[in-house]
């Protein structure tokens, strides 16, 4: 069983014709002026964008059948008008040679594994054999053909009519056989036979019945009837047209509405048959069992032209591929799930004859164009030998970009005609109403455009110059800080400062831990946490996902609106004082109890970075206390201890500010903790 494929995946490429689906469902207004004024545009486009694997691959009129040889090195085509025969050499990927013929062709049968012998059967009723000089021999038939075959061990050429004879010409002999009289169920009339099959396992022959859906089976050895097969009426006719009055108005008796097999494929295993009706369906059959395994519905209600078993080697898609077309859309499938379409093709023009090349993803198809298509899938199979190149040629056509349909206009909306002027010329042919706008003419948008605003050139000029500087700017070399900011500067650097003061006081957390302990063993543990836990964050600088914030201009923070100034109310409030020159540096007195403040609305969290910053305030005091004047040394906010705790500890600064401490007891501690002596205050008493 082949994988499933979506069917939106699988690319069709069109290498001969016409593309699937081309027919124009562009404007009629556009379309028609594409034709009158772009004829040499479009004529040098479609040349440019098309492919023509096999040269002269067409008919003046139509095509009516076509084939491959079995050694897969020509191809033969019938078709009209006038009624002719032509063959293409694969090899060279051109045309052989054409014959013309005195009726239209309705079959044909490839007699040699070459081109060089064929039979086929005409429209006037008459049976023509060809060989490499011409042709050869003419005979007929006494009813109007409808289907030919060829059964190689008997050499006997079977054709199909209206009614229930199927014509034997033995072709060892050269005379005409007895005809097999096919009796029907029951001993009804038939009104004809539709279509031929024999398989290659066992010789078995299917003959498709017209008119009744049976589909009759008989053994070449004894020439007589084996088996027959009825079709599942019910399910397959419409509700409304299972009968209808056998004579309206005279009489009352009513008989089943006709149904026909129009295609038969038979599998190589010698057990599955594919089975195409005139009411659009497909069914799947083993002999051993009448029931149907699936049935597929073309969806078109038009009758099934042909079905084929997709085969082929390692490189094919699957074994269990069915193909079925009627003359409006091909579909392939898997005979495991009908419902779902490996892929459906829908070409520009009706269907008259599908064939797959063997091993291959490319199907040919015959038409009522002039030109013949093929369709290459690369998920069905290879290329074939003799087009090998094919499967690199469509990959080049992937990396090629096609010129849109509406590339000289453009789509505008009401508002947008509004602000450019142009609402006055809705109902005039300037403007093509479609959807919830209109189409006007490019030029014409451009000189309004223009017009609406004089400077538009100069802005747009401005801007890639301005584009462009920044580009050459990215080349300098600067600093690695302001190669990932473009934009929010300011949030960066608060998020740097934050980051960096999550670091400090892990690390001070770290050396506290240490001291604590005192054992090399923790003081691994801590740094393999520190780096794990440094590790485990990322910055939000240096994160993908938020890089945009910093580099694309659309995520800016605009400081000046209204929102940024609802959540962020202090942070407007003193950028408004700070411009306006009112902002002022706080004394010392207020910067103490502002740190009071704080410290007493969170004393928990407080006491553990208290004792962190008055170790570390200590010790730098004690490093700076002999180099530093006492009147002139400069305050650091991170230092001051507020004075309410230090009343309450018993303890009073130095009124000169250095690091020495006074207790009521009168001994003086310094920041390495030893006491001394007090010593007075200049102009006071040592008592």
């Amino acid at each position: 069983m082949g994988a499933a494929l979506d069917p939106s995946a699988v690319k069709v490429y069109t290498v001969n014709g016409e593309a699937s689906g081309s027919s124009s469902s562009l404007p009629d207004w556009l379309t028609k002026k594409r034709e009158i004024k772009g004829k040499k545009r479009i004529a040098k486009e479609h040349v440019e964008g098309t492919i023509e694997l096999i040269q002269h691959f067409d008919f003046p009129e139509a095509s009516n059948k076509v084939k491959t040889t079995r050694d897969g090195h020509h191809a033969i085509a019938t078709g009209t008008y006038k009624p002719q025969i032509k063959v293409w050499d694969l090899d060279q990927l051109s045309l052989k040679f054409e014959r013309h013929t005195d009726a239209e062709n309705v079959d044909f049968v490839m007699l040699s594994d070459d081109w060089t012998k064929s039979i086929h059967l005409q429209s006037d009723r008459s049976v023509e054999l060809h060989t490499q000089g011409g042709f050869h021999y003419r005979t007929r038939i006494p009813r109007f053909g409808r289907a030919l075959a060829y059964h190689f061990p008997s050499c006997d050429a079977l054709f199909a009519a209206s009614g229930p004879e199927i014509y034997r010409l033995n072709l060892d002999q050269g005379r005409f056989m007895t005809p097999l009289l096919l009796q029907g169920d029951g001993g009804e009339d038939i009104a004809g036979v539709n279509t031929i099959d024999i398989n290659p396992a066992h010789q078995l022959f299917a003959f498709g019945v017209d008119g009744n859906g049976t589909v009759e089976f008989w053994d070449p050895r004894s020439r007589s009837r084996v088996g027959i097969l009825h079709l599942p009426r019910d399910r397959l006719m419409p509700v409304n047209s299972l009968a209808v009055p056998a004579l309206p108005g005279i009489d009352d008796g009513t008989r089943p509405a006709p149904l026909s097999v129009t295609a038969i494929a038979s599998r190589p295993d010698g057990l599955s048959y594919a089975i195409g009706t005139s009411t659009g369906h497909t069914l799947l059959y083993d002999i051993r069992s009448a029931r149907p395994l699936a049935i597929k519905d073309q969806g078109y209600g038009l009758p099934v032209k042909n079905v084929t078993w997709i085969e082929g080697g390692s490189r094919m898609a699957g074994e269990g591929y069915v193909l079925s077309a009627d003359k409006k859309v091909i579909k392939i499938w898997n005979r495991n799930s009908p419902e779902v379409n490996f892929t459906s093709i829908t070409p520009a023009n009706d269907i008259n004859d599908v064939h797959h090349v063997p091993g291959s993803g490319l199907l040919m198809l015959a038409n009522e164009g002039i030109k013949m298509t093929s369709y290459f899938i690369p998920q069905l199979g290879p290329a074939p030998k003799w087009c090998s190149f094919l499967e690199n040629l469509t990959e080049e056509m992937e990396d090629q970009t096609t010129r849109t349909a509406y590339q000289d206009y453009k789509f505008i909306d009401r508002g947008e005609l509004t602000k450019l002027g142009l609402d006055r010329l809705i109902g005039t042919p300037a403007l093509k109403p479609y959807m919830h706008g209109y189409f006007v003419s490019l030029e014409l948008y451009d000189a309004a455009r223009v017009i609406a605003n004089p400077y538009a050139y100069a802005e747009h000029r401005e801007r890639m110059v301005q584009e462009k500087m920044e580009k050459m700017a990215e080349t300098r070399i600067r600093s690695r800080k302001d190669t990932n900011v473009k934009v929010n500067k300011a949030l960066a650097e608060k998020l740097k400062r934050e980051e960096e003061r999550a670091r400090k006081r892990e690390e001070r957390r770290a050396k506290k831990a240490q001291a604590a302990e005192g054992k090399e063993d923790a003081m691994e543990v801590d740094e393999e946490g520190a780096q794990s836990s440094k590790g485990g964050k990322t910055s939000l600088l240096s994160d993908p996902r938020f890089a945009a914030v910093f580099q694309d201009p659309e995520f800016e923070v605009d400081e000046n609106t209204r929102e940024f100034a609802l959540l962020n109310p202090s942070a407007v409030a003193q950028r408004q004082n700070g411009d306006a020159g009112k902002r002022r540096t706080k004394t010392a007195v207020e910067e103490e109890e502002e740190e009071s403040d704080k410290s007493s609305s969170d004393p928990l969290s407080e006491s553990d970075e208290s004792d962190e910053d008055k170790s570390g305030s200590e010790s730098e005091d004690s490093d700076d206390a002999g180099s530093k004047c006492p009147t002139t040394i400069a305050i650091d906010r991170s230092l001051i201890v507020s004075s309410r705790n230090r009343a309450m500890a018993g303890q009073h600064p130095c009124p000169h500010g250095c690091s020495r401490k006074f207790t009521k007891a009168g001994k003086t501690t310094t920041s390495s903790g030893a006491e001394g002596p007090s010593r007075a205050a200049p102009g006071t008493s040592g008592g």
